[in-house]
Order: structure tokens, then C-alpha cells, then sequence
């Protein structure tokens, strides 16, 4: 992935010299600080506080974009994620994304390895696709819809669908410079044969010129037969760069 990214960036520099200062290559990310380690989907989580590492790198359209999550007690690995995503529409009103990734979800189990105990690291692997269309109803508001397809590879869960349709509500003042960012959503989630319905939502404080953010997401089962708490929640230090 990182080898095709890479080759993608160095032919685009050298076929498109005159618009060198146009589409610049560029990179930033965010880390961020967690109670409680919530997935991409909201219906799991790792229980503990967590720490999380993104990375995004951006050229015209195409965007490479991993994501590293690890437990914050003894820094074992929680899921890596490999995004590489592209922006089919991208006008002032209306935005659509694609994307597809390779993840690794880790896990713990106990074992006996030669008459001695051992607490040992497991690992399954997904391969994913996304489309996500958004419009922008004003400046500061805009409703969507996402798609996620995840196939499970080995013991995996071997097909996971999830729909949401998503609002996006940003700039609302709290005081000065001071700002809330509600980012509420409803889902399907379907595993295999299970199913469920869930509501999610994310609340973000940010202050102006300050690269530090407050985050708390909430998660509420509606109805489900998918093993999985009927409420989540976490509070988030995010620190974007």
C-alpha cells in the first residue's frame, strides 16, 4: 500500500509539472488520548483507554490515510488501518468519497506453550470498502449517508454491513472563540446474521488557533441481536497537527 501510494505521488510530481504549486502534496494527522477506545463502528469498543495515531497524505484527489490504535496500559496494539480514499465529487455542495482499506484487529487469548502459561496476541484481518456522499445544506451544517462492506478473512466475521445517515452541525458558539461540533448519526449494523439498530453521536470542543480538542462520543443500542452494550460512551483529548 505505502509502496503504491508513493509511486502514485512521484509520477503525478513529474506528469504534472505545471501544476506543481497547485496540487501540493500534503500531510497532517491527529493523536489522540482516550478513557475508552471506541471503533470506526461505534457498537464496539476496547473497554480500556487507548491512544490513537493518524496519519493522512494528501495529493489532488487521493488521500493515503493509516490509523494506528493501541491500549494506553501496556501499549499492546488494539487495529491498525490502512485507508487509501479518493474524492469522486468534490464541488461546494456536494462532496462523494470512496475508499477502501487492509485492517488487522488484535486480540488476547490464554494458551499453554510448553506446560507454561502464556497470555498470547491474536489477530484478525478484514479487507473494507466505503462510499460517502455528503451535502452541504449551509456553511456550517451538512447531512450524509455512509456505507461501510467489510469482509472477515480466517475466523473472522465474514460479512459486516453498515449503513448511517449522518448530520453534521459545526461552528456553534459556545464563547469566544470558542467552539461545539454535533456530529449525530442512526446506523444499521448486520454481521453475518445478526443485526441491529444503534444511535451515535459526537460532540467536539475546539477553541480558535488552539490545535487541542475536547471529543466525547455516545453510543445507544436501539435494538440488536449482536452481542454489544446497550450504551457506550468516551471522552477524548485530540491534539491535530
Amino acid at each position: 500500500m505505502f509502496a503504491i501510494f508513493f509511486l502514485f505521488l512521484s509520477t503525478t510530481g513529474f506528469s504534472q509539472k505545471n501544476d506543481s504549486l497547485k496540487y501540493k502534496t500534503t500531510v497532517s494527522g491527529a493523536f489522540t488520548a482516550t478513557n475508552n477506545g471506541i471503533s470506526v463502528i461505534p457498537t464496539f469498543m476496547l473497554g480500556k483507554p487507548a491512544t490513537i495515531f493518524d496519519l493522512t497524505i494528501r495529493k489532488k484527489r487521493f488521500s493515503f490515510e493509516p490509523q494506528f490504535r493501541f491500549a494506553i496500559q501496556d501499549f499492546k496494539p488494539w487495529s491498525f488501518i490502512f485507508w487509501l480514499r479518493y474524492k469522486l465529487v468534490d464541488n461546494k455542495k456536494l462532496k462523494i468519497g470512496v475508499g477502501a482499506h487492509p485492517s488487522t484487529v488484535f486480540g488476547n487469548t490464554a494458551a499453554t506453550v510448553n506446560g507454561v502459561a502464556k497470555d498470547l496476541i491474536t489477530v484478525r484481518r478484514f479487507w473494507a470498502s466505503e462510499i460517502s456522499p455528503t451535502y452541504l445544506l449551509s456553511k456550517n451544517v451538512s447531512v450524509g449517508i455512509y456505507y461501510l462492506y467489510s469482509r472477515g478473512l480466517a475466523d473472522a466475521t465474514k460479512n459486516t454491513n453498515f449503513v448511517a445517515l449522518s448530520g453534521n452541525f459545526s461552528n456553534i458558539k459556545i464563547a469566544n472563540d470558542i467552539s461545539l461540533r454535533v456530529s449525530p448519526q442512526i446506523y444499521y449494523l448486520q454481521m453475518d446474521t445478526n443485526h441491529g439498530y444503534y444511535v451515535t453521536s459526537a460532540f467536539t470542543l475546539t477553541k480558535k488557533k488552539l490545535p487541542l480538542a475536547i471529543q466525547s462520543i455516545v453510543n445507544k443500542k436501539i435494538q440488536s441481536t449482536i452481542p454489544s452494550k446497550d450504551f457506550v460512551w468516551n471522552v477524548s483529548l485530540i491534539y491535530s497537527y
